[in-house]
């Protein structure tokens, strides 16, 4: 792995010092749904920074965020500002129908895949349709991109997104299905390229998620995955914490554990490549989330000492 710093991703922050945690580890289903409420308060509002999911609030007693409905007043980043922290450039987003960018990448996967006409690409937590209106044109008229997401108000976006996308394109090689990660909606080795941004993290289930997007490679198929991982096991007050789980921290896994289950499902050619860029951005602009999260290290230690943003590439 080339580790050149660490980087953390995408999520709602608050600028309240109060930190909701449970008390019991929650179930698979009780994330999925935890991480639902939290995206679909994303899709409502545009864009991640400044919102508090209700997943977040639970627990809280009606504890409002910096009174007056709203939160942190101004966003810490646009969504414009982390595209570009992470790697994408003006060209990808000139012709982004408005709303797709939402600012919840951690990485570049469309860039790292490499893309070529004719491929069919699958979108794994595809949100309002930012990778798959990049990946469009880079596949062409002959190619096809496909976004699975587990949240309705996330594929309603997407769709209502699709028409400016077509008439800006002049393509109409993108669609948008209903599913999780862990029980995708494609069928078997019908997918040239799959790729993710900052999702895997937020599954209860990760091993399977590796093992369903090799089941629908076809043989000589690759995936382009950028997403959080950890150095070294992170906190209990972080784990435990809604808003880190939501906001792509708490759920992300060991370097170690990311290497084993891309192994297991029967991925070869593994390639980790961290970057930098975003967890430098977070910092540089005191990001709320990551400045509550900060505060739960021990003294003299900081995000990049935990959280790496993380480029996997590896073909079945």
């Amino acid at each position: 792995m080339n580790d050149t710093n660490k980087s953390s991703c995408c999520g709602p922050g608050c600028c309240s010092d109060t930190t909701t945690t449970t008390t019991t580890a929650p179930s698979g289903d009780q994330v999925r749904d935890r991480v639902r409420e939290g995206y679909a308060e994303i899709a409502k509002s545009g864009q991640w920074s400044g919102v508090r999911p209700a997943s977040a609030r639970l627990g809280d007693q009606g504890a409002g965020c910096c009174g007056g409905g709203g939160c942190c007043g101004p966003t810490t980043l646009t969504p414009e500002q982390v595209a570009l922290a992470v790697g994408y450039t003006d060209d990808d987003l000139t012709l982004l129908p408005g709303g797709a960018n939402m600012g919840l990448s951690c990485g570049n996967p469309t860039a790292l895949a490499s893309l070529k006409p004719g491929e069919v690409v699958l979108d794994l937590g595809s949100g309002g349709g930012f990778d798959c209106f990049i990946a469009g044109p880079k596949v062409g008229a002959v190619g096809r991109v496909i976004g699975v997401d587990m949240t309705p108000e996330m594929l309603s976006k997407a769709r209502e997104n699709l028409t400016s996308y077509r008439e800006q394109s002049g393509l109409d090689n993108v669609e948008f299905r209903l599913g999780e990660i862990e029980n995708l909606p494609v069928a078997d080795a019908s997918v040239d390229v799959v790729i993710s941004n900052c999702v895997i993290n937020l599954s209860p289930d990760k091993r399977r998620v590796w093992r369903e997007i090799a089941r629908v490679l076809r043989p000589g198929g690759r995936v382009a995955v950028s997403d959080l991982a950890l150095l070294k096991p992170l906190p209990r007050a972080v784990l435990e914490d809604l808003e880190a789980l939501v906001g792509c921290v708490a759920g992300a896994q060991l370097v170690d554990e990311i290497r084993a289950a891309v192994a297991a499902a029967g991925l070869r050619d593994l390639q980790l490549t961290a970057k930098p860029q975003y967890i430098e951005a977070m910092t540089s602009w005191q990001d709320p989330l990551y400045k509550k999260i900060a505060a739960a290290f021990p003294e003299g230690e900081q995000i990049s000492d935990y959280v790496v943003s993380l480029d996997i590439a590896a073909s079945i």
